[in-house]
Formats: C-alpha cells, structure tokens, sequence
C-alpha cells in the first residue's frame, strides 16, 4: 500500500467540517485537500481500509446551504499532536466534478502566486530590483 503522498496538498487557514452523509453526525474537520485526499481532524481515530460516505456544508450564493457527498477510504490514522485530536488521511473515490471543483476552487483561493514576469522584467543588470508598479500591478483578479 502507498504510504506516500503523490500531490501536494494545500494547508487550509480555516477549517470545513465533514460530516456523515447518511445521519448528519459531525466527523471532523479537513485539515489539508487535493484531487486525491484530504486529511481529516478528529475527536476520534478512523477505521484503516473502511469506505466513508461524507458530505461537506457549503454556503451558497443564495443563502442556502449547498451539500457536495464524496466517498473516501481511511488509509492511516494516528493521534495528533493535540490531546484528544486524531488525523487520519483517505483517498477520494471516483470524485465528482462537483468535489474536483471545490478543491479547484480552495486551491485557487488559498495558494499564494507570485507574478515571476513582472518582476522579471524589473531586473537591472547590476542586478538589483527596480520597482515602479503600482499596487494595481500585483493585484489581478483571475
């Protein structure tokens, strides 16, 4: 069994609960996302190799709260280095766009990018770095 991850995962500042999807009973918190799992935080460990059917609780833009189910199986599980927290890591099975888009979207939202061609073609040949953008220059909305 790989033990190891193949994407990164992208450390999330606040927390999205998940919950079971068929009684609505909080599991945890997602502690970092990609395409191809997600680490979960939790007052308990997880059963190894067990399949999870989870949903997530998004606002939407209507007020309502939007639901995005996925599948997941635990692959590890241990204590965290908070007491009474475990984390336990599971690869999403057969993610829907909608689950793909959330991580997109996530991913987008909390990754820094800095803008390498602008500041490229600031460089002098004495090598330091000549500014006279603007604000508005480093600030695109994409």
């Amino acid at each position: 069994m790989l033990n190891q991850r193949r994407i990164q995962r992208h450390q999330l500042p606040y927390y999205l609960s998940v919950f079971n999807r068929h009684t609505g009973k909080p599991l945890g918190f997602i502690g970092n996302i990609s395409e191809g799992g997600l680490m979960l935080i939790s007052p308990y460990p997880m059963m190894l190799d067990a399949c999870f059917e989870m949903r997530l609780k998004i606002p939407g833009q209507d007020g309502q709260m939007r639901h995005i189910d996925f599948s997941a199986t635990c692959l590890w599980s241990r204590e965290d280095v908070t007491p009474g927290s475990f984390d336990s890591g599971f690869v999403l099975l057969n993610p829907s766009s909608e689950i793909r888009d959330m991580i997109a979207a996530l991913n987008h939202y909390f990754s820094f990018r800095p803008t390498v061609q602008a500041a490229a073609g600031r460089l002098v040949h004495s090598g330091s770095y000549q500014s006279k953008a603007s604000d508005e220059d480093y600030c695109h909305d994409h």
